[in-house]
């Protein structure tokens, strides 16, 4: 855990259970409702600031991937839960000295944002199967957000495939700016959207599978842009003690 981090109080196994119920079928209807399979979706709990008691205990209720945020309190929480077939996902911000860290043990990378950090990555992850990653993408162009520009996608992907063989590029991931409702998200993924069907057409070989965004104020809107990954936290297990802004839920 990081320091001087509190870990949240999470609900009760029932209440954690029926808010898994609520994402999932709020999820279902959203994508039945754009056409979609809502099999082809991947709800992501989010986690970061909540004991591995409380992922315990969602993972009792069928839960599986897990999305953490912090390198440090990820690893405390994989440790203790070593004993579950978890699927784990980092979608925090990343320094290069953190990397080696989170390189072994996860499924995937969400938040490879700048060379420094994919070759990080990959040096870490040397002599292991290749690591999952995402580019993350600054779509509103926010000053204070992490991401590379929209514009700068195509040859940052260039340049990881080039340069990174222990890494593969899966798709896109972006965390637009917090809006009135969850409507003023829309054109944020569609326009991630769009970025990655540019990258289908003309990027480096490359499965180009996974949109990661939407989290628990605007999910729906999010699936009916075709996000294949979802991070939900507050939705499922509550309230967090550390509330900075706009984290990756």
């Amino acid at each position: 855990m990081r320091a001087g981090t509190a870990m949240s109080p999470p609900p009760t196994p029932d209440q954690l259970a029926a808010n898994l119920a609520d994402v999932r079928a709020r999820m279902a209807a959203a994508a039945r409702g754009a056409g979609r399979d809502p099999a082809a979706i991947t709800l992501l709990a989010v986690s970061k600031t909540f004991s591995a008691e409380a992922v315990r205990a969602l993972a009792g209720c069928g839960q599986r991937a897990f999305a953490e945020s912090y390198a440090q309190e990820a690893l405390d929480k994989l440790d203790a839960l070593g004993d579950l077939a978890l699927e784990w996902h980092f979608i925090g911000p990343l320094q290069s000295n953190k990397a080696k860290l989170v390189a072994p043990g996860f499924a995937l990378v969400h938040s490879v944002d700048r060379l420094k950090i994919a070759r990080a990555l990959d040096r870490h992850r040397a002599g292991l199967p290749p690591l999952d990653v995402c580019l993350q993408v600054n779509v509103s162009g926010e000053a204070s957000k992490a991401g590379c520009a929209p514009e700068a996608v195509a040859a940052l992907a260039a340049q990881v495939a080039a340069e990174c063989p222990n890494l593969r590029l899966r798709g896109l991931m972006a965390i637009p700016a917090q809006g009135p409702s969850p409507e003023a998200s829309r054109p944020a993924f569609r326009r991630l959207g769009e970025l990655l069907q540019g990258l289908r057409a003309g990027g480096p070989d490359a499965p180009w599978d996974v949109l990661s965004m939407g989290m628990s104020g605007d999910y729906e809107i999010a699936i009916e842009e075709g996000a294949t990954h979802v991070r939900v936290g507050s939705a499922l297990f509550g309230e967090r003690a550390d509330t900075s802004p706009r984290a990756p839920d």
